[in-house]
């Protein structure tokens, strides 16, 4: 009998709230959990995502932090721009988020796009960026196989939300083939129905066209600039790139540590919830 995952029942029993705020004019869509007096942490989703990407984090990082999970520019049910969103746009818009809910300074911890994000942000605003979590992080290198993929399953999904279109990038993401991740795909099928949003995933692709990625790349002087302690996360099975290449990013960032998580994809940390977990809270409550 396979066990049903739902996205409900990882939030059972957590206090947390969803609710919207004014970023710079964006109206952003987040998940909450923890007390707000606690230091601020914030979670950011890859390509095509949104903050439910997190709902298996929240109860174990509230007791440490006041804990944000958001969908970010042009995602989720965040404001969409209606133009090509480069790095620079999603930064900003991150920093005005951190503005308005008044975050001086954050942990902070991204998953493929949000690991980019995260990283140009922690280089071009060190003084609000107090740790930094670089989860299976995109934007150092550019595999055009990859990109062709990303793009070929993320636009077949946003233009047609069948369940299997949306299944197959789901699927795409994790090392376990045999699961349905069915609430994960009920989830953002339901996202991906809103209407206008496959012009939305069209501006969200264009990091994967070459010259609007190359422009955006980050390399020894971005990485090398970063003053935040950095734990560089990686996988086994990542379907973007293998563990050398996240070891090659913690190399350029000056005294990053680097973990792999055996048997994960894309998803660390809903594939294995309870070692990113561990691993995440052993690195930013250290002192």
């Amino acid at each position: 009998m396979v066990e049903h995952e739902s996205v409900w029942s990882d939030l059972q029993g957590v206090p947390f709230e969803q609710g919207y705020v004014d970023a710079g004019g964006v109206r952003t869509r987040y998940l909450r959990a923890g007390d707000p007096a606690l230091p601020p942490l914030v979670f950011l989703h890859g390509s095509g995502g949104h903050a439910e990407a997190y709902v298996r984090n929240l109860e174990a990082h509230a007791g440490h932090f006041s804990t944000w999970a958001i969908d970010m520019l042009g995602h989720g049910y965040t404001g969409k721009p209606g133009h090509p969103i480069e790095v620079r746009h999603y930064v900003e818009h991150l920093i005005a988020f951190l503005d308005a809910v008044g975050a001086e300074r954050t942990a902070l911890s991204g998953e493929s796009l949000g690991g980019w994000v995260a990283a140009r942000a922690a280089a071009d605003h060190p003084d609000r960026i107090e740790r930094l979590v670089l989860n299976t992080a995109g934007g150092s290198q550019a595999d055009l196989q990859v990109m062709r993929r990303i793009r070929d399953l993320s636009m077949a999904a946003a233009e047609n939300p069948t369940w299997e279109t949306v299944q197959a990038r789901i699927v795409w993401l994790m090392a376990d083939k045999s699961k349905g991740y069915d609430d994960v795909v009920a989830s953002r099928q339901r996202v991906y129905r809103q209407p206008g949003f496959a012009a939305a995933m069209s501006d969200i692709m264009a990091l994967q066209d070459p010259q609007i990625r190359a422009r955006n790349l980050l390399g020894p002087a971005e990485y090398g600039a970063i003053k935040a302690p950095t734990l560089v996360l990686w996988t086994s099975d990542d379907p973007t790139a293998d563990v050398g290449e996240g070891r090659r990013i913690a190399s350029m960032i000056p005294g990053a540590r680097f973990e792999v998580m055996n048997g994960c994809g894309h998803w660390p940390q809903y594939e294995d919830a309870t070692t990113f977990d561990r691993l995440h809270l052993d690195f930013l409550l250290e002192r």
